[in-house]
């Protein structure tokens, strides 16, 4: 079984950390230089991520995510955000491009035209749906990058994202995408993993089935 597999199949959604447990910032950023690898549409990066190991501002988040108790044991508590207006970066993402001359100015002044064009035509749900789902894609890949370097993690959904907003002080052209909290496992009382649907279940070939 191959390193990655190993991952996929380790990684769990931990319940109950081991309390007490640091993670240092140099690991996190190790992790983080891996995440900026993920896919994107039209490579605009749309994840931000907001890390919080302040144990005040921690025990805030535990009331407006109704009190979960993986929090309180959780080594940093990281919101996953999507920026909404992330097509406007467009030119500045593509400069490198046209500064090494891969990109001629005309194609570059195009592409930025394009990529507005696009997201503006196709109105605000989508621009919000697209950043979730950029952050989303990104999310899953520091989960995994986390569990390479021994950290376990839980996505999260359960929690006000007004209050959070408030408390974090997000900007409105963000949307909050999910929560992932981060720290050791602990697996005393860890239940068996549950039921996963064989792959005819949930995968059609060419059309609905």
């Amino acid at each position: 079984m191959s390193d990655f597999t190993s991952i996929v199949k380790d990684r769990r959604s931990a319940n109950k950390f081991i309390a007490g447990v640091e993670i240092p910032d140099k690991e996190l950023e190790e992790i983080f230089s891996l995440v900026k690898y993920a896919p994107s549409a039209f490579n605009l990066q749309q994840a931000h991520y907001v890390v919080v190991k302040d144990p005040e501002i921690m025990e805030s988040i535990y009331l407006a995510a109704n009190k979960q108790f993986k929090i309180k044991t959780a080594s940093a508590v990281i919101l996953v955000l999507g920026k909404k207006d992330a097509y406007k970066d467009a030119g500045r993402i593509n400069e490198g491009l046209l500064n090494l001359g891969i990109m001629s100015k005309q194609e570059y002044d195009a592409t930025s035209e394009e990529v507005a064009s696009f997201y503006e035509g196709k109105g605000e749900t989508f621009i919000q749906e697209d950043a979730i789902r950029g952050a989303s894609i990104s999310a899953m890949l520091f989960m995994l990058a986390a569990k390479e370097r021994g950290w376990d993690t839980c996505p999260m959904t359960a929690y006000d994202p007004k209050e959070i907003r408030s408390l974090l002080n997000i900007p409105d052209t963000y949307v909050s995408a999910l929560m992932i909290t981060i720290g050791k496992e602990d697996t005393s009382s860890q239940r068996p993993r549950g039921y996963r649907k064989p792959v005819g279940e949930f995968v059609s070939y060419n059309k609905f089935s």
